[in-house]
């Protein structure tokens, strides 16, 4: 029996934690192989192809040095895109494809040849090169055109050096083919990946069990329907949670019917979450479960063949060897070879309880890639869905809005059909024919919320089943896979700012997004305060917290960079968090719902003092405003940044995602530091207004280069901290009057 997951990675974001896919790898003539190479003789038709593409392309920088790419074909349009982002942060370009064609090591040495190695277990190369050979010709042309982009930035560029890549291959936009930050992949715990096939045990990280908290990541979208506001129009927010610098936000257009704005993944050629002037579609981190694990029965013979129990069968379990390529502490390159086991479900990625486990994931590059690029130029829902139709979506909700003043909630396009009496939240029997995957969910029998009655739909990263208010999806007319996530603090703060009121426009959707509120304190702080009530007089720890107390009794729940209550209860939550996690995980409970029904009165007096007592080591005293803890730091274009107190900085007056916070910013103290420095969250943030003529408004966190040299890498630091988003220039009238530099590709 086969599978569409049987060959393969899903094609999510795979960067922010990232694993990496491995290129193969004979070191013949200390060059690997299976991926870009040392660069060969540029031939004369290069120059030419170049040229010819580059003559057909004009970028326009505005003055935020947002780029817009004007070319005559799509294939134009996209070399030009490539182009730009290269000279914006090539660096990052390269470390996106080193990670997602397997290569990280290459560059980084061999601790991250496990990394490695997990990403080549669902992907080879030259089955991405076949791939590409049987692609659409209109697909192969776009691809074609993003190598010759990049390649021809590096020609002109000579002091670019790459740390690997020194020449990108049209196939390779199928090694990372849908945008969006966070992959299935990286449910494959490393440890016990080296631990199988290194043949020792090694112990899983706290990181790895869940017992360390990490930061939210995701996002937050919203649609309303022309009913729910002031002018008629639908709006849309587009508020991605990412790590920061994580997109390049670019205008693009061609005369074949290209013109979409929006942030693109930096080495990818389509606007991932964006809008052109018909529709607009911002896409949320899904909690479905559609990557599954199967424990498989394997029985080795005297000749040490294995093979799987599936049914009544035994079945030859599959073996493959790979090769990888590192970077030794000399400089030179060396290379490790492993023998690798998959079975019809997946590749073998670890060994629990006597079983091998292997993982099943979505493998479909090709569609993913043609969906990913043909829904920037779609023109109403009917359009959008018909794309949406390659089902190759496995990671992401989506909000939806369009001129026509439809707008949708959908989820994942890529759903297996499962047997509901398992639970493929573990590991299921893969010797059981009845657990494996039949097939996929139509669109029509997923959870969506299609121009709901209530005027608005939402994703938090939370569940579906309040996407619409009372308009939502039923959770039990659907398999208990279409959801894991549950709840989280954000999603009751949305439905909060979006009910009762049917007037929004643009300004009040931004203020909306930036509503204040802490809903995770507005539950916990009062139970803290009875805690505190509690407590008999003349106790000591009463008389100690008697100030903290006050101050948090008397606080509206609201972040701001003047709030010393915000201070407080940030780090009396995090003191609080830390020791309950495990107990919540064993619980089976969210961290919200533990904090709020299982923590004990002893346990928040007693984070309320540790965190008394951090702030006054810190910072002298326990009533510090947020605004001078929590910082924007941007010193240098590095991909991981140092930060130091020292340096100039700049005040976020809202919090983590953690605390129902819908402007996320994830930050925390770093060695050396006393302040809290944010490396994701809010990145670009934009709100559009689709009347007769679009209208739209952006952020993006710092700035559109990664040069510190360049003006605009941290021009937009100030807004990006108030939420002062800026006009964007979507139409060339727009854009007189604030252009920068217009020039050609390599001029």
């Amino acid at each position: 029996m086969n599978h569409p997951q049987n060959k393969g990675l899903s094609r999510r974001r795979i960067l922010g934690g990232a694993a990496g896919l491995a290129a193969g790898a004979a070191v013949a003539a200390g060059l690997p192989s299976g991926g870009a190479s040392a660069a060969p003789a540029q031939t004369p038709p290069d120059h030419a192809r170049w040229n010819q593409r580059a003559a057909h392309v004009t970028i326009t920088r505005d003055d935020w040095g947002i780029p817009h790419v004007v070319g005559k074909t799509d294939a134009d349009a996209v070399f030009g895109m490539m182009y730009a982002q290269a000279e914006d942060d090539f660096n990052r370009i390269e470390r996106n494809y080193l990670v997602s064609l397997g290569r990280l090591a290459e560059a980084e040495g061999e601790s991250a040849i496990w990394q490695d190695l997990r990403q080549r277990l669902f992907i080879d190369p030259e089955e991405l090169k076949r791939d590409y050979a049987n692609c659409p010709a209109w697909l192969r042309e776009l691809m074609q055109a993003w190598a010759d982009g990049l390649n021809y930035y590096l020609a002109t560029h000579p002091g670019t050096t790459p740390r690997v890549i020194t020449r990108f291959e049209p196939w390779m936009p199928l090694s990372f083919s849908e945008g969006s930050i966070g992959g299935d992949i990286e449910r494959v715990p490393l440890t016990q990946l080296e631990a199988f096939y290194s043949k020792r045990t090694i112990e899983m990280t706290d990181e790895e069990r869940g017992l360390l908290f990490r930061e939210p990541s995701g996002s937050n979208g919203i649609a309303i329907a022309p009913s729910h506001t002031r002018d008629g129009h639908a709006l849309l927010l587009i508020n991605p949670h990412t790590s920061f610098f994580f997109r390049s936000e670019q205008h693009v257009t061609s005369e074949e019917g290209l013109n979409v704005y929006g942030a693109a993944t930096w080495g990818q050629f389509f606007i991932y979450q964006g809008f052109n002037a018909h529709t607009g579609w911002m896409h949320t981190s899904s909690g479905v479960d559609n990557v599954d694990e199967f424990a498989e029965t394997v029985v080795t013979g005297a000749d040490g063949s294995h093979s799987y129990r599936y049914g009544n069968e035994l079945r030859p379990v599959t073996t493959k060897k790979i090769t990888l390529a590192y970077r030794t502490a000399d400089g030179r390159l060396a290379q490790r070879s492993f023998s690798t086991f998959a079975t019809h479900h997946g590749p073998i990625v670890r060994e629990a309880d006597g079983k091998w486990i292997a993982f099943a994931l979505m493998n479909k590059p090709v569609e993913a890639l043609q969906q990913s690029f043909l829904r920037t130029k779609t023109r109403d829902y009917t359009d959008f869905i018909r794309v949406a139709d390659f089902k190759a979506n496995s990671s992401n909700n989506t909000l939806f809005a369009d001129s026509k003043g439809e707008i949708a909630f959908l989820m994942p396009q890529f759903m297996p059909i499962r047997d509901d009496r398992f639970d493929y939240r573990k590991p299921v029997d893969g010797s059981d024919p009845t657990t494996d995957w039949r097939g996929l969910h139509s669109l029509e029998s997923l959870p969506q919320a299609v121009n709901p009655k209530n005027g608005w739909t939402f994703n938090a990263n939370n569940w579906p089943w309040t996407a619409a208010g009372a308009d939502s999806p039923n959770a039990a007319e659907y398999p208990r896979y279409f959801d894991q996530a549950g709840e989280n603090p954000r999603g009751p703060q949305v439905i909060r700012v979006m009910s009762g009121r049917k007037d929004f426009t643009p300004q009040t959707l931004i203020e909306a997004a930036f509503d204040p509120h802490l809903t995770a304190f507005a539950r916990l702080v009062p139970q803290l305060v009875a805690a505190w009530d509690k407590l008999p007089a003349g106790d000591q720890q009463k008389a100690k917290l008697a100030g903290p107390i006050g101050l948090l009794r008397g606080w509206d729940y609201k972040w701001g960079a003047q709030s010393t209550a915000t201070s407080l209860a940030v780090f009396w939550g995090e003191a609080l968090w830390a020791p309950l996690s495990q107990a919540a995980r064993e619980a089976g409970m969210s961290m919200w719902d533990y904090l709020a029904e299982r923590a004990t009165d002893p346990q928040r007096l007693a984070a309320l003092e540790s965190a008394v007592e951090r702030l006054t080591q810190d910072f002298g005293n326990w009533q510090v405003p947020w605004g001078e803890i929590n910082r924007f730091q941007r010193n240098d274009g590095a991909i991981v940044q140092t930060f130091d107190d020292a340096k100039p900085s700049s005040p976020v007056p809202f919090t983590s995602a953690q605390w129902g916070s819908l402007a996320s910013f994830g930050a925390r103290r770093y060695p050396g530091t006393k302040r809290y420095y944010g490396t994701s969250g809010n990145s670009f943030v934009a709100v559009v207004e689709f009347g007769p003529r679009l209208r739209a408004w952006a952020v993006t966190a710092g700035g559109a280069s990664g040069h510190p040299d360049s003006p605009h890498f941290n021009d937009q630091a100030e807004r990006y901290a108030s939420g002062d988003l800026r006009p964007v220039y979507f139409y060339p009238e727009d854009l007189k009057g604030h252009i920068e530099r217009s020039y050609k590709p390599g001029k």
